[in-house]
């Protein structure tokens, strides 16, 4: 992939969509992109993964083992969407398994390589480091408001049933 196009692509994302155009520059040189097939797994429930994932074309099934050996899905992420930024944040297990719906195409940061900016560009940081923050941000409330919706449910009180 050109650099011209990882540039174009960490603009466009959500990771460099408030970065000056140097600094998208700075971090396209440290991103890699890869393409899943369908079926393909990222990561996997309880590894430890050092990258940040940012979808740019394609589905990832976020899905968790019931103890069974099932998979349940409990969300598709989509273009746009972070995959294992919490793994990148604080470098714990996975809490769950992500599997490409279809061809899927990605670019993944690795943590190593944006801390190796902080001297030189802690600016760039603090704006990834902002980013992150609002998709965790993002997925809470979304989770939140599920939750709201699925206890309203069980206890018949204030929705449609």
């Amino acid at each position: 992939m050109s650099e011209d196009v990882s540039y174009e692509i960490v603009c466009a994302s959500p990771l460099g969509i408030e970065l000056e155009k140097n600094d998208c520059e700075a971090l396209a040189k440290i991103i890699s992109t890869h393409t899943l097939s369908d079926g393909e797994v990222l990561f996997k429930e309880g590894k430890i993964d050092d990258s940040l994932h940012v979808i740019i074309d394609g589905h990832l099934a976020v899905t968790r083992n019931t103890g069974g050996g099932e998979h349940i899905t409990l969300h598709i992420l989509k273009p746009g969407n972070f995959a294992g930024e919490m793994g990148f944040v604080d470098g714990k297990e996975h809490s769950a398994t992500l599997r490409a719906v279809g061809e899927t195409e990605v670019f993944s940061l690795k943590r190593q390589n944006l801390e190796a900016l902080v001297e030189s560009n802690p600016n760039l940081i603090y704006q990834v480091m902002r980013a992150i923050i609002r998709a965790v941000h993002s997925n809470l409330l979304r989770m939140n408001q599920q939750f709201v919706e699925m206890n309203n449910y069980i206890t018949k009180e204030h929705g449609r049933y």
